[in-house]
Order: C-alpha cells, then sequence, then structure tokens
C-alpha cells in the first residue's frame, strides 16, 4: 500500500537515487575569471615591498537565462572581474584572506542577482637579496592558498598550505604490514621520509589575525613532523593536524594530502663496497599518496566550500 504523501517514484525503493523527470533544466553553476595575476609594490619608503598573488574570482546567482537564452543582462564579465581585482589591489592586498573577503563583499552587494561565490588565492613569496631594499629572489619552497565561499549570505574560509617539501633522514619505520604473493617490500626500522606537504584549514571565525594562524599552523606542522618518531606516514600525519587543532581552536578541521617521496637505497656491492643508509635514489614516481581529514568530534564542518577544494577527502 502507497501512503499519502509518499514521493518515490514507481519501481524505486524508499532512499534510493531518481532520475526524476527527465525533463533538462540547469544545474549548479558558476563562473568568472580564473588565475588572475597581481604583483602590487609597495613603495611608500625606499624599502620597498612585494606581494605576489594568483586570484580567482567565480559567481553564484540568477545566470540561468544566459546559460538557456543567451540573455547577458545578468552576466558580470570576467574581464570586470579581473579588473575589480586589480583596482582592489592599489588600496592594499593585505592578507589572502581579507583581500577575498574584500571581493566576496563587493560582488555580492553591489549585483543584486549575485548570491554568492568562490574566490581563490595562491600567494608566492620573495626573500630580499643580502637585505637589498629593492632586489628579491623568489622563495620555491612554499605556496599559502586561501579559498572563501559565500552562499546565501555565509561565509566559509579555508586557508592553506602547499609545496613545503620536508625530509627526515631517519626517525621513520614501516613494517608489520601484510604480506601476500605481490608483497615485494622488506621491513625496515631506519628508512628516509620525505614529503611535499598540502594542508587546507577551515575557520570557525573570520575574527583572526591571518598571519600569525598562517604562521603558526606552519609551524606545528613543520615541529611535528620533525619530533615525530613516525611507523607510518599516515601516524605523522594525525599528529600533525591534532598538534594544529589543539594548538588552535579556530580551526575547525584540517585536510592533509601528503605523497611519500621514496628514496631506495641503491646496491653498491656489484662496485665491492658497502652502503650503511647513504646513498639513495630519490623517485618520482610512483609514490604512495596519503589523505586524511583530521577533525573535532562532533564538527559539521562545511561541505559547500569542501566541495569546491579538489583532491582531498
Amino acid at each position: 500500500m502507497t501512503n499519502e504523501g509518499d514521493t518515490d517514484q514507481p519501481g524505486t525503493q524508499p532512499g534510493t537515487p531518481s532520475e526524476g523527470t527527465g525533463r533538462i533544466v540547469l544545474g549548479r553553476n558558476r563562473y568568472g575569471k580564473a588565475e588572475v595575476r597581481l604583483v602590487r609594490i609597495t613603495r611608500d619608503t625606499a624599502r620597498h615591498n612585494i606581494e605576489d598573488l594568483n586570484v580567482t574570482s567565480q559567481l553564484h546567482g540568477d545566470f540561468e537565462r544566459a546559460h538557456t537564452e543567451g540573455d547577458n543582462s545578468h552576466v558580470v564579465a570576467t574581464d570586470t572581474q579581473k579588473n575589480t581585482i586589480y583596482a582592489f589591489a592599489r588600496d592594499g592586498i593585505g592578507t589572502p584572506e581579507a583581500f577575498l573577503m574584500r571581493l566576496g563583499e563587493h560582488f555580492t552587494s553591489s549585483f543584486n542577482w549575485v548570491t554568492g561565490g568562490r574566490w581563490t588565492a595562491e600567494q608566492y613569496f620573495w626573500e630580499r637579496i643580502h637585505d637589498h631594499d629593492h632586489s628579491f629572489s623568489r622563495n620555491k619552497s612554499e605556496t599559502r592558498t586561501a579559498v572563501l565561499v559565500v552562499e546565501g549570505g555565509r561565509k566559509a574560509l579555508v586557508a592553506g598550505i602547499s609545496g613545503l617539501t620536508v625530509l627526515k633522514s631517519t626517525g621513520s619505520e614501516f613494517h608489520g604490514f601484510p604480506r601476500d604473493r605481490y608483497t615485494t617490500l622488506p621491513e625496515t626500522t631506519d628508512r628516509i621520509l620525505a614529503t611535499d606537504v598540502t594542508a587546507r584549514w577551515r575557520y570557525t571565525t573570520l575574527e583572526v589575525d591571518f598571519n600569525a594562524l598562517y604562521s603558526g599552523v606552519r609551524g606545528i606542522l613543520l615541529d611535528a613532523f620533525a619530533s615525530t618518531h613516525s611507523l607510518a606516514l599516515q601516524q605523522t600525519m594525525f599528529t600533525m593536524g591534532k598538534q594544529v587543532l589543539e594548538a588552535h581552536p579556530e580551526i575547525g578541521e584540517i585536510r592533509m594530502s601528503l605523497p611519500n617521496n621514496h628514496h631506495f637505497l641503491v646496491d653498491l656491492s656489484p662496485f665491492g663496497l658497502d652502503n650503511p643508509n647513504e646513498v639513495f635514489f630519490a623517485a618520482d614516481r610512483p609514490y604512495g599518496l596519503i589523505e586524511a581529514t583530521v577533525q573535532r568530534e562532533g564538527g559539521t564542518g562545511e561541505p559547500e566550500v569542501w566541495a569546491s577544494i579538489p583532491g582531498f577527502c
């Protein structure tokens, strides 16, 4: 018997996916200008400062007629979004997070059909050459990242770091794993552990010192990697995330992606030489890839912002 109010389609079981009516309609969408390269030089003194960002702006809202009818009356041109990024930089950048929030506030308040959007930034670091006032060299050891998603007046902000390459020459083991006919990896109690840290953390409040938080999280990630006697990269990863959450209540969860950059001991015996864990072949692929979320128990998270960041759990 079918109860009044049942909405399941004939031939389906409750809770199973449905293909709907078959009518073709527009689903979720966004558009904007991607990878706007922005360099700002602050020249208020003879000692200059450089800020180097890669910014993307994408808008959500009432854009259905643009897709279905070619009506551009609601389309804020991607070129306009690019120009806005450059114009806002004239007044200063501050932090990537603050800059994205300025952009988000502008677009959602200036056009009443823009209900939200997604803004991202990558920040690249430059160091002074011999403490020179206006000469710099690019520090390619890491990239600072930020993602802002605005939907229905609600803001979700994720900051992060990528390309932070770390290595410890001892203090890492790997053993006790299951073996089958295809297992050839030997167990070890002393190996090189190396990875390129990509981490993203979600702020539970926007009233924070973003530069201080970034510096603090970066320091904890490095300290935890260095000081943890590792029995597996998974264990090291969890310890890194756990220490970040313990130190910073402003962070709801942290997600990490860590490749295991393998270093294989070279067999020097054909040359009549021993190799007491000193000469290694650094392989670039294939590599293990470890990913995880470390979170506070019972936390609800922000699925909208995480859904827009590929490559994470």
